[in-house]
């Protein structure tokens, strides 16, 4: 089925990235979503805020255009990212947005309805659409069937046919484009929320089939854990953790709920509710440091969760590339400036590394293979940048086995080549 319409959507966490197929033996074409600096990256991200004129007095915006609308007009605004991570989760209900509140699925569609328009309406008129999907859901007990079911209702509609596939085995497709001899293939892709490993055998070109999925194995760490572990080891103690408040005649230790939360960029922005910031209030008044837990309202009911994971990635980012960088942070009474060393980093990102490389493990016991027969190592996603990470395969495979490339685009590219197959059952989840 290869014509104009099928498409492959990958939508992250962090970034969403939408490809298209237009002809027969032409490579699909990775959608420029972002038209002020042409970029493909749409950002995973919608910003609501109130507008008497506007059906239901909400307006909303998408990708970019929600940034921009934040950026402007913050102490306004309803700012929420990385709500994919949320998909498998039971414990989350609705997102309440000012007087309204939002189930996943309807977050989704709006989501989808924006990007759709940036995209010249691109979803909503396909016979095929391949969405990726982790092996393994974000959250400390994912439900896939839940996550299924809610993925479910909001793609509904947007293609005739609509198909789920492991977003790492997306990736080994896009590929093995590039490969012309046979090989044992590791795919490692590292998102936002989840860290997901396939293996795959690549065919020759020209074999019935290219791609044969071997084994895979998923854990819920990944990017958005290395910005929790920058935020509490930089921010939350500025912000009441580790402190105490007083109970009658007894001095307990704050609550960690609200540090965990604050520190979870899927969850920041729904604690500005009149339930969390009155119990916030409430623990201020009785704190031991009433200020730090001011501090902590403050942010919340300035809404400077995006202006604080604007400063945790260009963190992330320096230290990528640097052996020492500074963490610079304004907002919401808050003020940090500070050095950070590429080893202090480490330390404090090495037991999600660990558990990167047990889910390494995992993925080779499920395809039956051992280190030494695998023929390549594909590293995509923005995480896979980060030089613990790089060096976790490096040890492990080899350099000169380590390839990358495309890291925000290759699963949405691999998707779109699925969705010409004749028969995509062979490689969907």
């Amino acid at each position: 089925m290869s014509n104009h319409r099928t498409a492959g959507l990958d939508f992250g966490t962090t970034n969403t990235v939408l490809a298209v197929n237009h002809a027969a033996g032409t490579t699909p074409n990775v959608l420029m979503l972002d038209p002020d600096v042409g970029g493909s990256v749409f950002r995973s991200a919608l910003c609501f805020w109130q507008d008497e004129d506007a059906p239901g007095g909400l307006m909303v915006e998408a990708g970019p255009a929600a940034i921009r609308e934040y950026l402007e007009y913050p102490d306004g605004s309803r700012f929420l990212q990385s709500f994919k991570s949320v998909a498998a989760s039971a414990s989350f209900d609705a997102a309440p947005v000012f007087n309204k509140r939002f189930a996943f699925d309807e977050l989704g569609r709006v989501f989808l309805d924006k990007l759709s328009a940036q995209a010249d309406g691109a979803l909503g008129s396909l016979d095929r659409l391949i969405v990726g999907r982790p092996v393994r859901y974000a959250g400390a007990r994912p439900d896939p069937v839940l996550a299924r079911a809610r993925y479910d209702a909001m793609f509904q509609g947007r293609a005739d046919h609509i198909a789920y596939v492991f977003e790492p085995l997306a990736a080994a497709f896009s590929h093995a484009a590039r490969v012309s001899e046979p090989a044992t293939l590791l795919v490692a892709d590292f998102g936002g929320g989840t860290s997901d490993f396939s293996v795959v055998r690549v065919e020759r070109p020209g074999a019935e089939r290219r791609c044969v999925p071997l084994g895979h194995a998923g854990v819920g760490i990944a990017g958005d854990r290395f910005d929790y572990r920058i935020v509490d080891r930089l921010v939350l103690p500025l912000l009441g953790k580790g402190g105490s408040y007083r109970s009658f005649d007894k001095v307990l230790e704050i609550p960690g709920g609200y540090f965990a939360d604050f520190a979870d960029w899927s969850k920041l922005a729904l604690m500005r509710n009149r339930r969390t910031l009155g119990e916030l209030e409430r623990l201020r008044r009785s704190a031991v440091d009433p200020e730090a837990i001011g501090r902590m309202i403050a942010l919340i009911e300035h809404e400077q969760g995006f202006a604080l994971y604007d400063a945790v990635g260009r963190l992330k980012r320096a230290l990528s590339n640097a052996d020492e960088a500074e963490f610079r942070f304004s907002g919401g009474d808050l003020e940090i400036a500070q050095v950070v060393t590429r080893a202090e980093f480490e330390r404090w990102i090495a037991d999600d590394v660990a558990r990167m490389a047990a889910a390494v493990d995992e993925a080779l016991a499920d395809a039956c293979v051992e280190t030494g027969a695998i023929d390549r190592v594909f590293l995509t996603g923005g995480t896979s940048l980060v030089p613990a990470v790089r060096r976790l395969f490096e040890q492990r495979f080899g350099a000169a086995r380590i390839e990358s490339g495309g890291e925000l685009t290759s699963i949405a590219h691999g998707l779109a080549l699925i969705a010409r197959e004749a028969d995509v059952s062979a490689w969907t989840a």
